[in-house]
């Protein structure tokens, strides 16, 4: 593993957010769903896909709050613009789990 310094990890800008719409995407290569986000005044609404149907739903996304990178470069996922990168960890089958804060936290505090 590459060593960083503390530096680099600063340009890395990782936001907590709140999923405020999702839906299914059933046009992608494997299943994912569409994500909407609220980073609050200062960042607002960022958009994403993420292949995280194995433990969650549209309707069971809305209200929860999500880490993501929100300083990459926007990316076309087949016909969607994705504009944040939703961090997750994979359980012991490789599926998905999102990363959050494990309580309530203000919208658009980075993390340290």
């Amino acid at each position: 593993m590459a060593e960083i310094t503390f530096d680099d990890f600063l340009q890395v800008d990782i936001r907590v957010g709140e999923v405020i719409r999702a839906e299914a995407y059933p046009e992608a290569r494997k299943p994912a769903i569409k994500i909407w986000i609220d980073f609050g005044p200062e960042i607002g609404e960022k958009k994403t896909s993420a292949q995280v149907t194995a433990h969650y739903t549209p309707e069971g996304l809305i209200g929860k709050q999500v880490m993501a990178v929100v300083n990459f470069p926007p990316r076309q996922i087949g016909k969607f613009m994705s504009e944040v990168l939703v961090l997750g960890l994979p359980d012991e089958a490789g599926e998905i789990r999102l990363v959050g804060p494990d309580g309530p936290v203000p919208l658009g505090g980075r993390m340290h």
